[in-house]
C-alpha cells in the first residue's frame, strides 16, 4: 500500500493521523465547550510542531471570536434594510445557547478554535480558516427547507436558550466519541435530509478540502467532532468550491407563491370596483384593511414596540402586504431601531440578554428584532385572514 492510500490511523477517541504523499495531517474532533478539548488541541500542537494549524472557521467567525467588542460595530439599521434579521436574530439565540452551556462548564465557546490559533503562533505556524463562509452556509440552509421545516427550526433556534438542560462535562466528552456522533447524524439524515446537507456533507467536503490544500508537511486540523467521519469519507476527492458556494435560487413555486395573495388580492379589488358601482369594493378594503392592520399591531404590542412603532405597523400592513419586496416588519423595525436607539452597553450584553425571555425584551437590540419578526409575523397573518375574507365576498 502507498502512503498516500494509508489507512488513518486513531490514536485516540477524537485524534486522527493521516499520512500521505509525504505529508502528515493529524485531526482533532473537538467539542465546543469543553475543557478537555481545549488541553488535548494545545497538547497536541505544542507536541507535533505542525506547519500549519487549520481551524473550522471562516472570517466572520474568526473576528466574533478575537473580537471582543465585536457587538459595537453592530449596524442595526443596515441589518434591517439588508434584511438579514432573521439571520442575526438565529445567530444571537445560538450564541447565547453556547454561552449559557459554557457558563454551567465553566469555559467559553469556542475556546479551543481560540487556543488552536494561539498554539499555531506560538510555534510559527500558518493558521488557515478552513471552513465555508458562515452566510453562505446558512443561506444555502435556509434555501433547502421546506416552508413547514423553516418553522420548526426557526422555533428551535428561538428556543434553544430557554430550554438548555444541566449537563456535565462527562456527557459533553461523551459526545466527541465519533460512533455516537456518526449515530446521531445518521439520525438527523433521516429525519431532515434537507438541513444535514448544506450543514454538515458540504462543510465536511470543504473542511476536508480546506486541510489538503494546506501547504506544509504537517498540519493540524481543529474540527468539531460531528464532522470528522464525514471528513474523512471524503479524503482525495476533488471539491468544486464554486459550486458550494452559490447561493440556489428559490424554486418557482416558492418565488410564484410571494405573489399569490396580492394578485388574489388585487384581482377582488378590480372586479369589486366594477360591480354595484363600487359598493362590493368598499366592502373588500374594509375586509383588507381590518385584519391586515389589527394584525401587525397587535404583534408589535406583543413585542412591546413603541407607540409610534405600532401605528406604523397599523398603518404598514395592509400596504406592504401587497409587495413581496417590503414587509410590515422591516418598516417597523426601522423606525423602532429609530426611536429605541440601543446603547453600546447594550450591544456589548446582546449573548447575555438573549440567554432569557425578559433579556429580549429589556435589551434593546433584541427588542428591535423581536418587533420586527413579530410584526412580520402578524402581517402575515393578517394578509391570510384579509384574503380569505375578501375572496369570500366575491
Amino acid at each position: 500500500m502507498s502512503e498516500s492510500s494509508a489507512e488513518p490511523s486513531r490514536e485516540s477517541e477524537t485524534v486522527t493521523r493521516l499520512r500521505e504523499a509525504g505529508r502528515e495531517i493529524i485531526i482533532i474532533g473537538t467539542a465546543h465547550v469543553s475543557h478537555k478539548s481545549v488541553d488535548e488541541v494545545r497538547r497536541v500542537i505544542a507536541e507535533e510542531k505542525p506547519d500549519v494549524v487549520c481551524v473550522e472557521l471562516d472570517a466572520q467567525r474568526h473576528e466574533a471570536l478575537m473580537d471582543a467588542s465585536r457587538w459595537r460595530k453592530l449596524d442595526l439599521f443596515k441589518v434591517i434594510r439588508e434584511n438579514k434579521v432573521l439571520f442575526l436574530a438565529a445567530t444571537v439565540g445560538l450564541s447565547a445557547y453556547q454561552r449559557k452551556m459554557g457558563a454551567r462548564l465553566g469555559i467559553e465557546p469556542g475556546a479551543e478554535m481560540k487556543a488552536a490559533i494561539e498554539g499555531a503562533k506560538s510555534v510559527g505556524a500558518e493558521v488557515v480558516l478552513a471552513d465555508r463562509d458562515i452566510q453562505i452556509t446558512l443561506r444555502r440552509t435556509w434555501r433547502s427547507l421546506r416552508f413547514v421545516d423553516k418553522l420548526k427550526i426557526t422555533g428551535l433556534m428561538f428556543s434553544a436558550p430557554f430550554m438548555a438542560q444541566e449537563i456535565s462535562e462527562e456527557q459533553i466528552e461523551s459526545l466527541k466519541d465519533r460512533d455516537t456522533i456518526g449515530e446521531m447524524l445518521d439520525e438527523l439524515a433521516k429525519a431532515m435530509p434537507e438541513l444535514k446537507t448544506p450543514l454538515i456533507d458540504e462543510r465536511d467536503q470543504w473542511l476536508m478540502s480546506s486541510v489538503e490544500g494546506a501547504s506544509g508537511k504537517r498540519i493540524v486540523a481543529v474540527v468539531g467532532a460531528g464532522h470528522v467521519r464525514g471528513m474523512l469519507k471524503g479524503r482525495g476527492q476533488p471539491v468544486d468550491r464554486d459550486a458550494l458556494s452559490v447561493l440556489p435560487p428559490p424554486s418557482r413555486v416558492t418565488a410564484a407563491l410571494k405573489w399569490v395573495i396580492p394578485a388574489i388580492v388585487l384581482l377582488a379589488f378590480a372586479y369589486g370596483a366594477s360591480k354595484h358601482s363600487g359598493e362590493s369594493l368598499e366592502q373588500m378594503l374594509y375586509a383588507w384593511i381590518i385584519p391586515n392592520a389589527v394584525a401587525a399591531g397587535l404583534f408589535a404590542v406583543l413585542a412591546g414596540a413603541k407607540p409610534l412603532t405600532i401605528v406604523t405597523a397599523f398603518v404598514a400592513s395592509p400596504i406592504t402586504s401587497l409587495n413581496p419586496t417590503i414587509g410590515a416588519g422591516m418598516v417597523s423595525g426601522l423606525v423602532e431601531a429609530w426611536l429605541r436607539k440601543p446603547t453600546v452597553e447594550e450591544t456589548e450584553r446582546v449573548a447575555e440578554d438573549a440567554a432569557t425571555l425578559r433579556g429580549w425584551y429589556r435589551n434593546g437590540v433584541t427588542r428591535v428584532l423581536l418587533v420586527f419578526i413579530m410584526t412580520t409575523l402578524g402581517s402575515a397573518l393578517g394578509a391570510w385572514v384579509g384574503a380569505s375574507w375578501v375572496v369570500s365576498l366575491l
